[in-house]
């Protein structure tokens, strides 16, 4: 499976800002709830779990992955893509983010598959360096598009 058949119509966007890391996360799995592919309990468990644990999906500089267990409430496999322009402090340490890829994963195989096709993409630097400098939707589908 391409990288790009993870993302439902839609999942991909750009917001100028988020007023905290609840909103990001919130921004990121909009899609992924309005489309049926997570529940609001899956939502909260992120939540929850950062406030408990911290962020603990941020994957590089400014890129971040909220997810949650399976069984809290994911539906579907699927993935989402949310830049922000004005990066948003994450946990204590204040972690700027500002690429949200929000991971809905029906079960374990399903999260090891996604997880797999996206690690691909973030061995290379210069596509973060490109996604974090899109200005368009159009232009992040291109680069996530891109074999």
């Amino acid at each position: 499976m391409r990288l790009i058949d993870y993302f439902p119509d839609a999942a991909i966007s750009i917001k100028n800002s988020a007023n905290d890391w609840q909103q990001a996360i919130d921004y990121s799995m909009e899609v992924l709830l309005q489309k049926g592919y997570v529940t609001s309990s899956y939502i909260d468990a992120i939540k929850s779990t950062t406030e408990e644990t911290g962020p603990y999906y941020i994957l590089a500089p400014f890129v971040a992955m909220p997810h949650a267990r399976p069984e809290c409430g994911a539906i579907k496999t699927g993935l989402s893509l949310t830049l922000l322009k004005n990066s948003v402090a994450f946990g204590e340490s204040k972690e700027p983010v500002k690429l949200l890829i929000g991971l809905s994963a029906a079960d374990s195989d399903e999260h090891i598959g996604a997880i797999q096709v996206l690690s691909e993409m973030f061995c290379e630097e210069e596509k973060i360096e490109a996604l974090l400098n899109a200005n368009t939707t159009q232009q992040l589908m291109d680069i996530i598009t891109q074999e």
